[in-house]
């Protein structure tokens, strides 16, 4: 899963500090919907993974409420989010490049996002976590909620069985992804991606969560 959705900027623009916001009351309905989902089919899990940032910490509570399942969240720091520099040092003319380019087709692994964390050094941190995770064999069915950026990384690897970043991939907040994974390096089968519970067709815009964020972040320059 990605997390439910947060607030980054108020009113004016100005940001919040992305390490602790947390769900808006739009996301908690979101959380709350993915979980009603996975227990309308019976789904159990032996393990809940998050990242540890607030935002994925209460997304998997709230999940976790809804199915009536009493597992303990595991925290894995390395599936943060990948992390922005400081906005204010990026000039107006690369403004929206630095919000959207990490996330516009096949993203090269020299892009940074928002001057900050670039996208291979995303993968270097995700990469062996997911190696990691595949290689314990005490879990069937593992839920992992974490972030737009993160699982990004995660569903490209699926998809290609290589280190590449296909940032065209949409996560919208709360959203579900299904992928199965065998014991073989490539064995992996994507079921499904992007499946938003409260709306499932998505229908409320057009436009990214980055585009959105670029536009609120505007208003403050």
């Amino acid at each position: 899963m990605r997390h439910g959705s947060v607030t980054y900027f108020d009113a004016t623009g100005k940001p919040f500090l992305p390490e602790t916001v947390p769900l808006n009351e739009q996301g908690c309905a979101q959380a709350s919907a993915a979980g009603h989902a996975f227990a309308a089919e019976g789904i159990h899990f032996d393990r809940v993974i998050v990242s540890g940032l607030p935002r994925t910490v209460e997304t998997a509570t709230r999940v976790l409420a809804a199915t009536g399942q009493g597992i303990d969240i595991e925290i894995w720091p390395e599936f943060e989010e990948i992390r922005g520099g400081r906005l204010s040092t990026i000039a107006d003319a690369d403004l929206k490049d630095a919000f959207t380019g990490a996330f516009e087709g096949m993203v090269g692994e020299e892009k940074r996002f928002l001057g900050g964390e670039s996208v291979g050094e995303l993968m270097d941190r995700i990469h062996p976590a997911v190696t990691r995770l595949r290689g314990q064999d005490d879990w069937d069915t593992v839920l992992l909620v974490l972030h737009g950026g993160v699982n990004c990384a995660i569903l490209s690897l699926a998809l290609t069985g290589q280190r590449m970043f296909l940032g065209g991939l949409s996560q919208t907040a709360g959203c579900i992804n299904a992928l199965d994974v065998g014991e073989a390096e490539a064995d992996w089968v994507v079921r499904f991606v992007n499946y938003s519970p409260p709306s499932p067709l998505q229908t409320s815009t057009r436009s990214t969560t980055m585009e959105q964020l670029y536009e609120q972040y505007r208003l403050s320059r």
